[in-house]
């Protein structure tokens, strides 16, 4: 038996899972690129393989195939990129089950976390607390107009399918005037992702940038007030593993974003512990299992949950299929993979379905 690795040749991801096995003595992951399974080439499942599914990474060649051929550091396309993405997942699926292999986890729990519309109700359906919706919002118009109804000067707005906050947009508005926050780079008709934040404070530019988003399908939400630490807003990004939280990061920022790539930098953890009490940070970890729970045959839930000013409330903004990219960051004390990364926890709690695979 061994680990079959649906990603991209050198990156990160593949090569840090590949590590994690060769310290458990498991033999390396064989490597499935995602330009084969975009493509329609041959697959190489085996019997008895477990399938991980990661992420595509930025191959420019994954990306063409995914969103149709341009520059790579566009923003859009997501609707055509998460219809061939779920389309390639079912292709996996289908792979996998004739070959006698099985893919850890669910393709349809993956399609879901990259629909926040639809990762969004579910959550709320489980009654997992997350920030109020506006719905119906397919441009710059209907935007303000939903605002206006529900009462709402600050939203966040973000492209249904995206991630890594591309197209991401901290809105504000105040009679006679608006400004939107985001890392989308407005070059004419055309956006751009860029690794500085910058504002936009006309109604023209916010208009039309808002309107360039809109036809891949916009997610709008309540901009709930962050707490802050040191001066600076955070967040937490916890990682959960076949449903316990394993792992836990403080992403710090001086603008609304907290992206570790857009500038956020890393927190101090202790002092958040400290300053959520032990009460507090036993209900963080629980909303965050809660939100997992959402996904039960998801061996890993990557969480982004957002603490409230006042240190007293808590909010899942989103849910990440391959949130697990934190180098460096091991267990937390008292957890099954404390002094584990987050793939070597998941490689030890994937031995039990190892272990039975090699006796059967």
């Amino acid at each position: 038996m061994t680990f079959a690795v649906v990603g991209t040749p050198g990156d990160r991801r593949p090569v840090l899972f590949a590590r994690a096995c060769r310290s458990a003595g498991l033999p390396a992951p064989r490597l499935v690129p995602w330009t084969d399974v975009l493509s329609g080439a041959p697959l190489a499942f085996e019997e008895g393989d477990l399938v991980r599914i990661d992420s595509p990474g930025e191959d420019p060649a994954a990306d063409a195939l995914l969103r149709g051929p341009g520059e790579p550091a566009r923003v859009g396309g997501g609707a055509r990129w998460h219809r061939t993405f779920s389309a390639a997942l079912r292709r996996l699926a289908s792979s996998a089950a004739a070959s006698g292999a099985r893919i850890l986890g669910d393709v349809e729990e993956i399609g879901v976390m990259f629909d926040k519309r639809r990762a969004h109700a579910r959550l709320l359906s489980a009654g997992v607390p997350v920030p109020a919706a506006l719905p119906g919002v397919d441009g710059y118009a209907a935007l303000r107009s939903r605002m206006d109804e529900a009462g709402e000067r600050r939203v966040f707005v973000k492209p249904a399918h995206g991630s890594s906050a591309s197209g991401v947009v901290a809105l504000q508005t105040a009679p006679g005037r608006v400004r939107a926050v985001t890392s989308a780079l407005l070059a004419g008709d055309r956006l751009f992702n860029s690794l500085r934040v910058r504002s936009y404070e006309t109604e023209e530019e916010v208009a039309a940038l808002i309107d360039l988003l809109a036809p891949d399908g916009l997610h709008v939400e309540r901009w709930l007030p962050k707490a802050t630490l040191g001066g600076r807003v955070f967040d937490l990004r916890v990682v959960v593993v076949r449903g316990e939280p394993t792992h836990a990061v403080v992403r710090t920022s001086l603008s609304p974003m907290t992206n570790l790539h857009l500038g956020g930098a890393r927190g101090d953890l202790g002092a958040v512990r400290s300053a959520l009490g032990e009460d507090g940070w036993r209900r963080a970890l629980d909303v965050c299992a809660r939100a997992a729970a959402c996904f039960p045959s998801s061996p890993m839930v990557g969480v982004d949950l957002l603490v409230g000013h006042g240190l007293k409330r808590f909010s899942v903004c989103e849910v990440n299929a391959f949130g697990d990219l934190l180098p460096g960051l091991t267990g937390l004390p008292g957890s099954s993979a404390e002094g584990l990364d987050t793939y070597a926890a998941q490689v030890k709690a994937a031995m039990p379905e190892i272990a039975a695979a090699c006796t059967t």
